[in-house]
């Protein structure tokens, strides 16, 4: 089992930035994919960022140039950075550790963090 916890989230202007960062503990061995979600009321959970155990990255379209997601491999840490944030980046950010291989698939998620953006 893998735990996850995040932390990060909080309230900030357009224009500002927060760090969030999820901290994993347990068995991680087969983790090969590590990403960060939102979800907003009545939406499904959304892709915001990703990487995979060989560093491959990709982003949301709307948030390439603005958010970074990077990981610290000896805290067992993904982190997204997040700047330039826009009101439509309010949302509850759920970060994601998962073993994904053909006809495997195992997902861990963290708690959820708010981050909310005032215009």
């Amino acid at each position: 089992q893998v735990q996850l916890v995040e932390s990060g989230g909080g309230l900030v202007q357009a224009g500002g930035s927060l760090r969030l960062s999820c901290a994993a503990s347990g068995n991680i061995s087969s983790i090969n994919f590590m990403g960060w979600y939102r979800q907003t009321p009545g939406k499904a959970r959304d892709l915001v960022a990703a990487i995979t155990s060989g560093g491959s990255i990709n982003y949301k379209d709307s948030v390439k140039g603005r958010f970074t997601i990077s990981r610290d491999n000896a805290k067992n840490t993904v982190y997204l950075q997040m700047d330039s944030l826009k009101p439509d980046d309010t949302a509850v950010y759920y970060c994601n550790f998962a073993s994904r291989r053909p006809g495997v698939r195992n997902d861990y998620w963290g708690q959820g963090t708010q981050v909310t953006v005032s215009s």
